[in-house]
């Protein structure tokens, strides 16, 4: 009995640490570098603007790092007004909204159409690309480069020629043109379709008598400094894949450091920089040869982050012509739109986009049976709801073997209290009638603690689920709850609004919240209280710690598990009394609240 409690008692202990972690240590450190950043943006910002730095952005150039390389401009400006420095061509489409600047052909300007910055329908929608020139540059940009360096190719500054009211749409492409005046006409044909997917189709006409070597390059800038949710379950930052070398994350604070992060050459891949829900990512064409970087510079005292590739050369032959196909996605992360875009593409593991994690083989189908859900109930608070059952369903013949051991094993209490007063001070006499005991009545002491190992895989993916698909972003549930990936707003430490008051932020515990601890206590009262002090302690804690510590994660996730207990109070409950144990629920709950008598000498 003692190694059944030990064991559980060592993967409550370690539930509770990781937890811990996150609440009391993760989290703090989380805001305390939000603000930091925040600051320092702030400082950045200040001393940006009064300087007189003038616009040098360049085109990407085989340099040292045999890869491209780009700078940007220097005076911050509102969104407004860096749009208004430039000829653009508009975007439309129900997803998307923004511009194409004519200057340089660079995708600079864009607008999430879908999807808002909170649950105010009047709030702005999601702005994921901004011009050079602004607080926070973030484009696409597309080109040639000649390691020759005496060719007049395209550039950062290249104004292009567009059609006349051009437009780019579902519908209509948009086609830019472009003579250096030496021989060579560059033709660029943007396309669009409804997954936030970009084709970018580069001809080059060489009207020359000699033939032309060219390198295509692709790549994603992003400056100053970027504020993410800093969370060591979710990568943000730079990301890509790389043939053999697969996933390659890199942090923005690590590539600060490192200056260059280059994976071997492949041919298969993409590059891309992704954020908790929103990405862009540069594709190659699949098969060819590229070289994928993820670089940093410092560009008017600001960071600049870039993920580009540099394709194998292309040779234009004299008096003839070449296409070069690249894709861009720029857009929500939405699982089906990242399955259609690697369909599309055939760019090697795009779902990867996604961090899943390490138990992706969990997460994946978590997702998968919960969306698939949602679409036969239209809620995705209830599709949780089903899911637990369904999960319980699966693991019953498991979950109902345990809790026949644990039903025998209270029905052997009264025999293994006279065991320890037949034995006394003797622990290893003790331990070995113990175990005859439960071989004699086969009883396994570690069933017991099987439910809750179940649980804690289940629980990760779940949560892994709601905090980073986008599907469970502002999804509602009922009533109050309008957001199952965000904490329950209630607070029991205000009477839940009525008394307002600026109180730690570890004070806040919603309702929900309340309602898990409850059953939790409820689940635990089912077993008999623990003999030994220390564990009875730590038991009648548990769920008063756990409260506090799911207070702050996500609605779902903590709806789940106050779900889950209630199921599993009332499978426990019948499955005990089908062995003949009687429940004792208030009497526990009694004596976990009296106080124990000092022994006598």
């Amino acid at each position: 009995m003692d190694n059944n409690r030990n064991l559980f008692l060592a993967i409550a202990l370690s539930f509770i640490v990781l937890l811990g972690w996150q609440y009391f240590v993760a989290g703090p450190r989380m805001e305390a570098e939000q603000a930091r950043q925040e600051q320092l943006a702030a400082q950045q910002a200040a001393e940006t603007e009064t300087s007189t730095t003038e616009h040098a952005d360049t085109a990407p150039t085989p340099g040292a790092a045999n890869a491209p390389a780009t700078t940007a401009g220097a005076v911050p400006l509102s969104p407004q007004n860096a749009l208004s420095q430039s000829v653009r061509i508009e975007i439309d489409t129900p997803k998307l909204t923004g511009s194409l600047n004519l200057t340089g052909a660079r995708i600079d300007d864009l607008h999430l159409s879908e999807y808002r910055e909170t649950l105010d329908e009047d709030s702005p929608t999601i702005t994921l690309l901004s011009p050079s020139g602004s607080q926070k540059p973030y484009y696409a940009e597309f080109g040639w480069v000649s390691g020759s360096g005496d060719i007049a190719l395209p550039n950062a500054n290249t104004v292009w020629t567009a059609p006349e009211n051009a437009k780019l749409t579902l519908d209509q492409p948009l086609v830019l043109t472009w003579d250096n005046g030496e021989g060579l006409t560059f033709v660029r044909t943007i396309s669009v379709d409804n997954d936030y997917l970009f084709t970018i189709d580069q001809k080059v006409e060489n009207n020359t008598d000699a033939a032309v070597a060219l390198y295509p390059y692709g790549l994603i800038s992003r400056h100053g400094t970027i504020k993410t949710t800093g969370i060591y379950i979710l990568h943000e930052g730079l990301i890509g894949v790389a043939g053999d070398a697969g996933l390659q994350e890199v942090d923005y604070k690590d590539l600060a450091e490192d200056k260059l992060v280059q994976p071997d050459k492949s041919s298969q891949g993409w590059v891309g920089i992704t954020d908790k829900y929103w990405a862009t990512a540069v594709i190659p064409p699949q098969g060819e040869g590229f070289q994928p970087s993820f670089r940093y510079n410092e560009i008017a005292g600001k960071p600049a982050y870039q993920s580009d590739y540099l394709g194998d050369v292309v040779s234009v032959a004299a008096g003839s012509s070449i296409d070069y196909k690249t894709a861009l996605f720029a857009g929500a992360k939405e699982v089906a739109t990242l399955g259609a875009v690697e369909s599309k593409t055939n760019a090697l593991n795009f779902d990867l986009m996604i961090d899943w994690g390490w138990f992706y083989f969990l997460t994946k189908p978590m997702f998968w049976a919960i969306d698939h859900l949602y679409g036969l109930v239209g809620n995705f608070g209830i599709a949780i709801l089903l899911i637990t059952v369904i999960v319980k369903a699966i693991f019953f013949p498991l979950a109902s073997k345990s809790y026949a051991s644990m039903a025998k094993m209270k029905l052997l209490q009264p025999k293994m209290e006279e065991v320890k007063k037949n034995f006394g001070d003797d622990k290893q006499a003790q331990q070995q009638a113990i175990m005859k005991l439960y071989q004699e009545e086969k009883v396994n002491p570690l069933a017991g603690c099987l439910p809750i190992a179940i649980q804690i895989p289940v629980f990760f993916s779940l949560y892994k689920v709601l905090y980073t698909t986008i599907e469970m972003r502002h999804a509602p549930f009922f009533g109050w709850i309008q957001d199952l990936s965000g904490p329950d707003p209630t607070n029991l430490f205000t009477l839940f609004g009525l008394v307002p008051w600026d109180h730690p932020a570890f004070l806040a515990i919603g309702i929900w919240p309340i309602i898990m601890g409850v059953t939790m206590f409820v689940q635990m009262k089912l077993n008999p209280t623990p003999p030994d002090p220390t564990q009875k302690m730590i038991f009648t804690w548990m769920p008063i710690m756990f409260t506090f510590m799911l207070a702050r994660m996500p609605a779902g996730l903590v709806i789940y598990w106050a779900w889950n207990n209630s199921l599993s109070i009332i499978q426990q409950a019948t499955i005990m009394k089908k062995h003949g144990t009687k429940i004792e629920i208030w009497q526990n709950i009694k004596d976990t609240f009296k106080r124990s008598k000092p022994s006598s000498e």
